[in-house]
């Protein structure tokens, strides 16, 4: 019932907001205009979609050095994720439940308020809320996300949710006479610090007490996208005989379960830090499409999503060795494949 109440709430509120606001570039930026106060805009609290934010804070940084970068999200992991973010001035955090917390939601809101910025954007132009904010910002130069028609022919990623923004507001600041950058989009990047990965190097070494190389499973997933514990039973036995030199591990979610029924070694924290600091220590993790991908990508190690359900141009996994792969048209043959070539590239 509350996943119906939800998509009736979403539908409501995409076509109420749908027409609202329009990116100003009807003409060029005057000669002295300085980009130093930039607000982003990605009211959601789920892991992944603030992690697939990252290239978008490194996009600015790289754009314009000088400025300061306030987010508009909900949830508390963002200041997490964003820890090593020198760029980052202000996080106005929206509670995860408005009703519960309805002076704070309330804050938040009116909070946009009380700066005057140079440049907002909306960071996906999908969200009703993203598109209301922009609204609600005070700025003369806002970007609300839309799509540019000739784009979508010049670049083969253009609809990856991490880059699709990104490819926008470059056009977007050519239009008002912005440096406009050409170079490869950001990887997603968590920024973790040499301790964090050497605390996660020690504790991968205590799980298994070897110098092998090791591959990282991460069995869980949200709804439909969850694969079966026959499938992955199927696909750990495949492993298990194709990659005999190296370590086969699992990390566990939040809830502490296992579709491998934790018959191998497991690693289990709340820290996403820690997870990240774990996973940059692995040679490759594979994992449905979550959160915990987005990580392990912003973690520096090779990741491969296995996509079912999701669209995999949209959210496959990016990074300089990460990919997708659809198991609905490819067998655990062909995917072991896959991880020897990722394994020897």
């Amino acid at each position: 019932m509350k996943k119906k109440i939800n998509a009736v709430r979403r539908s409501v509120m995409k076509n109420l907001t749908k027409n609202i606001g329009k990116s100003n570039h009807t003409g060029q930026a005057d000669k002295n205009f300085k980009v130093k106060r930039v607000l982003i805009s990605r009211p959601n609290h789920r892991l992944g979609n603030l992690l697939l934010l990252t290239p978008l804070v490194q996009e600015i940084e790289n754009t314009f050095p000088e400025a300061k970068i306030d987010l508009f999200v909900k949830g508390g992991v963002t200041p997490i994720i964003y820890k090593n973010y020198k760029s980052i001035d202000k996080v106005i955090q929206l509670p995860k439940k408005p009703f519960s917390s309805l002076y704070q939601y309330i804050k938040g809101w009116f909070s946009l308020r009380g700066r005057k910025y140079d440049l907002v954007i909306n960071a996906t132009q999908g969200s009703s809320s993203g598109r209301l904010s922009i609204l609600f910002a005070k700025s003369n130069y806002k970007f609300f996300g839309e799509d540019v028609e000739e784009l979508k022919t010049q670049f083969g990623d253009y609809n990856h949710i991490a880059k699709n923004t990104i490819y926008n507001l470059r056009h977007y600041l050519s239009q008002i006479g912005l440096k406009n950058k050409q170079s490869q989009v950001p990887f997603l990047n968590l920024r973790l610090e040499e301790q964090e990965v050497e605390e996660g190097r020690k504790k991968l070494y205590n799980l298994v007490k070897n110098d092998k190389k090791t591959i990282c499973l991460f069995t869980n997933a949200t709804g439909d996208k969850c694969y079966s514990e026959n499938w992955w039973n199927a696909f750990y036995n495949k492993l298990e005989t194709s990659f005999p030199d190296y370590n086969i591990i699992e990390l566990l979610p939040v809830e502490n379960i296992s579709r491998l029924d934790f018959k191998i070694p497991n690693f289990y924290s709340k820290d996403i830090r820690e997870m990240g600091g774990f996973l940059a220590n692995c040679a490759l993790f594979i994992a449905a499409d979550n959160g915990v991908m987005h990580l392990a990508s912003a973690s520096g190690v090779p990741t491969i999503g296995l996509f079912s359900i999701t669209d995999e141009i949209m959210y496959q996994p990016y990074n300089h060795k990460s990919l997708s792969v659809n198991t609905n048209q490819i067998d655990n043959d062909q995917i072991v494949e896959i991880i020897k070539q990722t394994l020897t590239n």
